[in-house]
């Protein structure tokens, strides 16, 4: 049988006779550590008797070889993830896909090295993220500068090639300033420039050392040509599509919910489903000039897109968007925005569009309307001036939890604005997020108004209020709103209070008791039975707020 010490030596570099360690009378065996733990589990010890001279000279190798096998076994070593996604050598990977590395435990970000992503056919370089490139002027979602307000100083540029400084990518047609790298538990996600990667080509992914850190040892990097390669689908789906799948996992249509929306054309002949699998899809969405559009999760609480995005990180803050698009529907799944501040969970601009069994959790303006928007059995979380409101929006069985005000409504003169039938308005009694600082640790609370129309602006300078305001309650629950309920709202008579409709019916509490409304701020009307019952039932239907728009939910 085969010596296994000798195979041991021999593979690892032990010394050959007349080295060394050259045998002689006075030595049975003795082996060079090769730093390297072998099948036994450990590295080989040196083993010698000794006599003579000879045996002099085998203590001092045996000595020598102790304190190099220490020396070695003392280094840190190098590290390799556990698991590549896609996998190496995987083939029909979706060319929006992201690039996963997951560790034995937790990783942190490197603040250099790149990682290259080469066309395998000609070696030409497709994309390069380069660590060393902060992802924002505030990477942090905070100004260096903050002082505990709503708003952070905007980045100096937007995002994008003229402003190389930062990160930045291309989403819906618009840059937006992006983290490359994001680590969650024991995974890196790497996120390849939108648009970088195409169908039908073979890629090969090098990663240098210093991209990663794990929590013991140094990542050893990716180098070599066949270390990590994949080949993405042939093909795109057809181009008629009506249905299209995302799936987190890679084994839909998408990888991504922007790569479905981009796929799709601006006005399709007819509707488009996107149907988006359980996972998490940490992306920011941005829906561009779109038409025609449904977005359905297949769980409302196990699909969740989000990203943190505000306006400090961005100057387009929202972690999902809807601008310029109409006919869109977005139902049953869950949008975060993972930023305080100025920080949407979504923004919605166009006419008829429909929000249906969606979770919204964003912060402040957590979620800003304009157009006309048909919100129906959702949920909405935000920090204050929660709906940031544009819009005629009309909320059936919508529940509302707000940490500061409910609203700041600014409709249009023309336009109806906010109505909630049979809502409920929850306030938290928590400060103010943005509030907290180190000179403030206990931060500011402020009360849970259902609208506020204060001065927009500081004293002495030209603005415009919103003197068509429009906000209707008809039977709502409501959880700690203040006797005043409204408010504050500008004085008259620099702020002209003729044309608000500022509107409340059936208000009761949690329990079902109506609430006594006498209190109410003095710009509010109190609308009552039997005088305001045809103001009442018009304002139940969402064609007398919508435009004469009757909203089906598909």
């Amino acid at each position: 049988m085969r010596d296994e010490g000798s195979r041991h030596d021999r593979a690892h570099g032990a010394a050959a006779p007349g080295g060394d360690a050259r045998a002689c009378d006075g030595i049975d065996v003795l082996r060079r550590p090769c730093g390297r733990r072998c099948k036994h589990g450990a590295a080989r010890m040196v083993q010698a008797h000794t006599h003579g001279e000879s045996g002099h000279r085998a203590g001092r190798a045996l000595v020598r070889n102790l304190i190099l096998g220490l020396a070695t076994l003392l280094l840190p070593a190098t590290v390799q993830a556990q698991t590549l996604w896609p996998a190496n050598g995987a083939r029909g990977v979706n060319p929006d896909t992201h690039l996963t590395l997951t560790f034995a435990s937790k990783p942190a970000i490197g603040t250099s090295g790149k990682v290259r992503i080469y066309d395998a056919a000609d070696g030409t370089l497709v994309d390069t993220l380069d660590l060393a490139i902060p992802a924002s002027p505030n990477p942090e979602g905070r100004a260096a500068n903050t002082d505990g307000a709503t708003r952070s100083p905007k980045p100096p540029q937007p995002a994008g090639p003229d402003n190389p400084d930062y990160q930045s990518t291309k989403i819906g047609g618009v840059y937006f300033h992006f983290f490359p790298a994001i680590v969650r538990g024991n995974t890196a996600t790497l996120y390849p420039h939108n648009g970088a990667l195409q169908y039908g080509k073979r890629y090969v992914v090098k990663i240098d050392a210093s991209t990663l850190k794990p929590a013991t040892g140094s990542f050893a990097g990716i180098d070599s040509d066949k270390g990590w390669t994949f080949t993405t689908k042939p093909a795109p789906p057809k181009a008629d599509a009506t249905r299209l799948v995302v799936s987190a996992d890679g084994k839909g249509d998408f990888s991504t919910v922007q790569g479905a929306i981009d796929f799709v054309p601006e006005k399709p002949a007819k509707p488009v489903t996107i149907f988006i699998r359980n996972g998490k899809y940490e992306e920011i969405v941005y829906i561009n000039g779109k038409s025609n559009l449904i977005l359905r999760g297949e769980d409302r609480d196990k699909t969740i897109v989000g990203y943190a995005n505000n306006s400090a990180f961005n100057r387009v803050r929202p972690a999902f968007s809807v601008v310029n698009s109409s006919d869109i529907q977005l139902s049953t799944f869950t949008i975060n925005n993972y930023f305080i501040g100025q920080a949407e969970a979504l923004l919605m601009r166009g006419e008829r569009n429909i929000v249906d069994r969606m979770t919204l959790n964003g912060s402040g303006d957590a979620f800003t309307t304009g157009g006309t928007i048909y919100m129906v059995d959702s949920k909405l979380t935000g920090d204050g001036d929660t709906i940031l409101a544009y819009a005629a929006l009309f909320c059936l069985r919508c529940e509302i939890h707000s940490v500061g005000p409910f609203t700041w409504t600014r409709t249009p003169k023309g336009s109806h604005g906010n109505v909630f039938i049979d809502s409920t308005f929850i306030y938290v009694d928590k400060p103010l997020p943005w509030s907290i600082t180190p000179a403030n640790p206990a931060g500011r609370k402020t009360e849970g108004v259902l609208a506020r129309l204060p001065r927009n602006g500081p004293a002495g300078t030209d603005y415009t209020n919103f003197p068509y305001a429009e906000m209707v309650l008809i039977n709502a629950r409501t959880s700690g709103i203040p006797p005043v309920g409204w408010g504050p709202v500008q004085d008259q008579p620099d702020f002209d209070w003729s044309n608000l409709r500022l509107m409340e019916f059936g208000t009761t509490d949690m329990q079902g008791r109506l609430v006594d409304l006498s209190s109410r701020h003095a710009a509010v009307r109190r609308l009552t039975l039997p005088g305001d019952a045809a103001l009442i039932a018009d304002y139940r239907r969402p064609e007398y707020v919508l435009g004469g728009w009757s909203p089906v939910v598909r």
